[in-house]
Formats: structure tokens, sequence, C-alpha cells
């Protein structure tokens, strides 16, 4: 049987900025090694699973900066999300490779991660560097963040997922 004291509950890992801050500065002293990454990750599935897994690849531990639930909308569209922003962000503290969950509520998180300051930055292969924010690019560089892109899981996105509810399909 595991140790259940070992793991993290799901709760303890979502953090104000301020709590976000204060964990990567001791990291930061620790010599450890920091990722970022933001999403709305409205309904958990698996590209989500490996795109966080490869982003927690890329350094000692992980920070998700997600969405809050009115930026999602402003994002979106009215019916999104489907689950709140709590909700959301204790699935992605089940995960254990998920080391931080920080909510924010703008449109752009360049706050976050001019405050954060992270090692790498990661974002899925959609992007490159030219299709970042202009300011949310600039606070990268301002910290001096390595920028890393990650490829996506063929036919696993939300919008897909939900598409397939609407049409009473399978999942492939």
């Amino acid at each position: 049987m595991a140790n259940l004291q070992q793991i993290i509950p799901p709760a303890e890992k979502i953090c104000t900025l301020e709590q976000a801050v204060e964990r990567r500065q001791q990291w930061k002293t620790q010599g450890i090694t920091c990722a970022l990454t933001n999403g709305c990750f409205d309904i958990l599935h698996r590209g989500h699973a490996e795109y966080l897994l490869g982003a927690r690849g890329k350094a000692d531990k992980l920070i998700v900066l997600l969405n809050a639930d009115e930026s999602v909308r402003r994002l979106k569209g009215p019916t999104r999300p489907v689950n709140n922003e709590y909700d959301r962000a204790y699935l992605l503290g089940c995960m254990s490779f998920v080391d931080m969950v920080v909510v924010f509520s703008q449109q752009r998180c360049t706050k976050e991660i001019e405050a954060l300051a992270p090692d790498v930055y990661v974002k899925g292969a959609d992007y490159t560097v030219e299709k970042l924010d202009p300011q949310e690019r600039a606070a990268l560089f301002s910290v001096n963040a390595a920028i890393e892109f990650l490829p996506f899981v063929p036919n696993h996105s939300t919008t897909e997922t939900i598409n397939r509810i609407n049409q009473g399909k399978d999942s492939k």
C-alpha cells in the first residue's frame, strides 16, 4: 500500500500569487528549477496530462497558472468554463507532477510571469515565440526564461471532447 503521508493534498497546491512567490523563492535558494505554464484546463483529458507531464520534465517543479472563470468566459465564450476554477485547480493539484496552481483573473498572466520568474515557460505547439502575447513575451525575456513548445496529442482537446459529448459519440 502506498504511503499516503507522502502525497501532498491537492488543495495545498492551490496558492495565491503571494504564496507562490514565497515558495518559488525557497525553491530558487535551494537550486530547484521551475517550469511555468498557463491555460484554462476546463475538462481535463489525456492531452492535458501529457502536456503537463512534458512541461514538468523541463524543470524540477511545475507551476500552472489557471485562468479564472471570468477570464475563460472572455476567451472561450459564455458557455465556458464547464468546470469552475476551484474544481479545475483541484483536479490539476491531483496530478503528482503539478507542484503548484495559481488562479489568475486577468486576460494575460504578465504580472504572474514577472513575479514568479520561471526558469522555463512552456506552451503548446500551436504557439511560437512570435505568437505569444507581446506583453507576456516581454515579461519572459525580462526574467530570462527559456521558452519551450510541446506537441499536442492528436484528437485530444477540450473542444473536441465537448463536440463528441454534444454529438453523443464515443471517444476515439
